[in-house]
């Protein structure tokens, strides 16, 4: 049995779908948007149990942010921010809860529906919507524009729409055309103006990050009165990638050092350097500067130099790092809070 009780508490209602029989025992997946304060917890645990299929929602606590928004004991997890994760080892769903740090959207399905479902042999993927997330979308400007083109209803504020220009920057990016704009440049648009988001449009430059939401999106989020936010965003778009570099101890090591330094973006974080040439770092395509994310899977978030050193020596051969470059890591900054990298992952 593996027990896990993630500290996040909730400021937005549940989603939740109306529980509808199709006349074979299967009722539908609710959907629970969760946030928290550090001092707060989810207020229930995550099971593998056996002789139970799923990942199950066990010890809620009375009175509790799971109590209070209607999760029930039994429950099975279904979805974690928009990914279907009843496939998944437990080990990986645990962490993708600890990483969504104060935000996470669940979806799960009630005990006696997930086992019919199962003896029906239905893919349960297929009863979740396609896609629930939002898209984080960097547009760079050539000589045309940025390729969009923005209304708003008259006399209203926080409300626009955006036309994309077919092959043009904002549809390169990945901006679905008709979509919601919800996020510039990491701040929310709900009390512009469409003369005030103009201006802030000619304040970045020949580059702007968008947090935008297709119509059908929205509508999912709107009718439940839900706010969407980046922390939920599908951010496969994005220039800068993280890398996972996968280290086997040779006879000289692994031919890196690490350093705590202040991070450009603020705060103090962990990198490499004097990767050395022809070592199992430099092979697995470590380069100097890149700060490192998590050790083994897990975030070193709030971790000092020592305890970081210890992660990476916890196995004697071998070492998995998950790393970013120094502009991905100032890029990821300026369109979220600090633990929002880690979350995207």
């Amino acid at each position: 049995k593996f027990e896990f009780n993630p500290k996040v508490g909730i400021d937005n209602p549940a989603l939740t779908l109306t529980e509808d029989t199709d006349g074979e025992g299967v009722g539908e997946p609710r959907f629970y948007l969760l946030t928290k304060e550090s001092t707060e917890t989810f207020g229930f645990c995550l099971h593998e149990e056996l002789g139970c299929r799923g990942h199950v929602i066990r010890q809620i606590e009375l009175g509790g942010v799971a109590q209070r928004r209607g999760l029930q004991d039994g429950d099975r997890l279904l979805q974690v921010n928009g990914h279907f994760v009843d496939h998944m080892d437990h080990l990986r769903v645990v962490q993708k809860i600890k990483a969504s740090g104060n935000q996470v959207l669940l979806a799960v399905l009630d005990g006696d529906s997930y086992e019919a479902a199962k003896a029906l042999g239905r893919d349960l993927s297929q009863m979740l919507p396609e896609d629930i997330r939002p898209r984080l979308c960097h547009v760079t400007r050539d000589k045309s524009g940025f390729g969009f083109s923005v209304s708003c209803p008259e006399g209203t504020k926080g409300t626009f729409q955006l036309s994309v220009l077919q092959d043009g920057p904002a549809d390169r990016a990945g901006v679905p055309p008709g979509c919601w704009l919800l996020e510039l440049n990491g701040d929310s648009v709900k009390s512009y103006s469409h003369t005030q988001l103009t201006r802030k449009l000619k304040q970045s430059g020949n580059k702007v990050t968008l947090l935008v939401a297709s119509s059908a999106v929205e509508e999912f989020y709107r009718l439940r009165g839900l706010r969407v936010t980046a922390a939920l965003a599908d951010t496969s778009r994005l220039p800068f990638k993280v890398r996972e570099l996968h280290l086997v101890k040779g006879p000289a090591g692994y031919g890196f050092l690490l350093k705590e330094d202040d991070c450009s973006s603020g705060g103090v974080g962990q990198f490499l350097w004097d990767v050395d040439v022809g070592l199992p770092a430099e092979q697995a395509g470590m380069r100097e500067g890149d700060r490192v994310l998590a050790v083994n899977g897990e975030s070193i978030e709030g971790l000092d130099h020592e305890q970081t050193v210890r992660r990476i020596r916890a196995r004697e051969d071998q070492v998995t790092l998950l790393v970013i470059d120094p502009a991905g890591d100032e890029f990821y900054h300026s369109v979220g809070p600090g633990d929002m990298l880690l979350l995207w992952l």
